[in-house]
């Protein structure tokens, strides 16, 4: 992509948009952070110690969604951001292991603002040395700047709430990522610099949309991980064994529900799509990995316990999560091309009217019914797919 800045670090136009191995590590790291998120959520007697695993949810999916938007930017296959994204892989590593106890909470913190700072400082400092050189080396510059600045407002609060003796930890770091989700959304509005240009957005490769559908196909996987650890410890029962199919349909059915009919929006070649594309997808993207860990944490339990009455916490989990994932889905296909899928109205709102009336049943029954929708989506989107295709080149491609 061309960028107008740093010849050597920023994206050269014709730079593959495969990603590198690196990158693909760096994956593995987050989506194992958000297994142990999702088990953490099963583990829960109550709501009560959720929120804070929430905003641990949401600290995890930005760094890895802003380092990605580096990636995307600059060059990963050039030293800086190569130290950029090991940096922030064991920052990811370091907030993981952190995650089971709020007596780790500085850890957690100093794992998530730290990765952020090094960021910024480095590439403000490349860009820095060779910016009388290159007339145009200032907008990498202001970009990198605008970002580093609004880090280290919300860096304060993540800080702040973890060391402050007898500071309520949970309400600044819901400051701090307000900060971090809010400034981005503003375009970091930052003195003297300003936000950034709008047309920096339009810059996006299809690197960026491929890195979210990659990361997002890995994280489905976890949907099966925690059911295979329970069943391989566990006596192999004709509930259980159903169950753990059901987990293993419904990681299919939310892949499909994911790239049918994607259209490769994040690969548009319209200008004012590919913004909007871009500004909304971190957004967007996480009300679907919501979706996946609330499935993952419900899967963990059917698969222990798949018979008896199902607790309203795990109707919560079973059926909320994969209607989240329709939520966010469903919202990102009506803001890029203003289609609402109706047929995914109709099974939300079929999910949700059954859930108040199926605490009765087995939880392995409850999970069949979830498929059972699930599978209708997707022959929704079939059917729908091939009359309603797009014409337009802007929107075929890659699933996005």
């Amino acid at each position: 992509m061309t960028t107008g800045g740093s010849t050597e670090l920023v994206r050269r136009p014709n730079a593959s948009n495969r990603a590198t191995l690196l990158e693909l590590l760096f994956d593995v790291v987050f989506v194992a952070a958000l297994a142990l998120v999702s088990m953490l959520i099963a583990e829960r007697d109550s709501w009560a110690g959720v929120g804070p695993v929430v905003l641990m949810l949401m600290a995890i999916w930005w760094t890895w969604s802003i380092t990605s938007t580096t990636t995307d930017f600059y060059d990963p296959e050039q030293r800086p951001i190569q130290a950029i994204l090991m940096v922030t892989a064991l920052g990811a590593v370091v907030t993981a292991a952190a995650l089971a106890s709020a007596a780790h909470a500085l850890v957690f913190a100093v794992g998530y603002v730290t990765p952020h700072l090094v960021r910024g400082l480095v590439l403000v400092g490349v860009l820095h040395q060779h910016q009388r050189r290159h007339r145009h080396r200032h907008q990498a510059k202001g970009r990198a700047a605008r970002f580093l600045f609004w880090f280290l407002v919300s860096g304060v609060f993540w800080i702040a709430g973890a060391l402050l003796p007898g500071a309520p930890w949970w309400q600044l770091w819901t400051v701090a990522v307000a900060i971090d989700y809010v400034s981005a959304a503003a375009r970091y509005p930052t003195p003297w610099l300003g936000r950034v240009p709008l047309g920096q957005y339009e810059m996006t490769t299809a690197h960026l949309g491929e890195r979210y559908q990659q990361f997002v196909i890995l994280a489905l996987g976890d949907i099966i991980l925690a059911p295979t650890l329970k069943i391989s410890s566990a006596e192999f029962t004709h509930a259980r064994l159903a169950a753990f199919l059901c987990a293993f349909l419904t990681m299919l059915l939310l892949w499909q529900v994911y790239v049918l009919g994607a259209g490769a929006i994040l690969r548009t070649l319209s200008a004012h799509l590919l913004r909007r594309a871009t500004r909304l997808a971190p957004y967007t993207h996480l009300v679907m990995l919501a979706g996946v860990v609330c499935t993952a944490a419900g899967f963990d339990l059917v698969v222990d316990r798949p018979t008896g009455d199902t607790p309203a916490r795990w109707i919560a989990l079973i059926v909320g999560g994969p209607a989240l994932f329709l939520v966010g889905r469903t919202l990102f296909t009506f803001r890029i091309i203003g289609v609402v899928p109706w047929h995914r109205v109709f099974w939300l709102v079929v999910l949700a009217a059954a859930a108040p009336w199926v605490g009765g049943w087995p939880p392995v029954l409850v999970t069949s019914l979830v498929v059972l929708v699930l599978a209708a989506v997707v022959v929704g989107d079939v059917l729908g797919e091939r009359p309603a295709r797009p014409a337009r080149p802007a929107l075929r491609g890659r699933p996005g």
